[in-house]
């Protein structure tokens, strides 16, 4: 019983840490700057801004997954040079 009882409260933690609440959350936090240059916007977000978190990297192969950020991409679509919805990729 005792173990039961773990094994519920367990799988229940982990299943809370993976909500898609947390990742909003994150997003919400994020201060909205507009970036002088890819250079500077990758010493934030190593993989670039992406406008969705459905977006598909057009230009090839990247290193780094990009954040998915609206706003913070709207801010920065100057960088997005291959105009595929991901600002500064790597």
């Amino acid at each position: 019983m005792m173990k039961k009882a773990a094994s519920i409260l367990l799988s229940a933690g982990l299943i809370l840490s993976f909500s898609p609440v947390q990742n909003t959350e994150a997003a919400a936090k994020v201060k909205v700057v507009t970036y002088k240059n890819c250079t500077e916007l990758n010493k934030v977000y190593k993989g670039g801004v992406a406008k969705s978190s459905t977006t598909k990297n057009k230009g090839g192969k990247t290193k780094y997954k990009p954040f998915a950020h609206k706003a913070l991409y709207d801010k920065n679509t100057k960088s997005d040079r291959d105009k595929d919805g991901i600002a500064c990729e790597r």
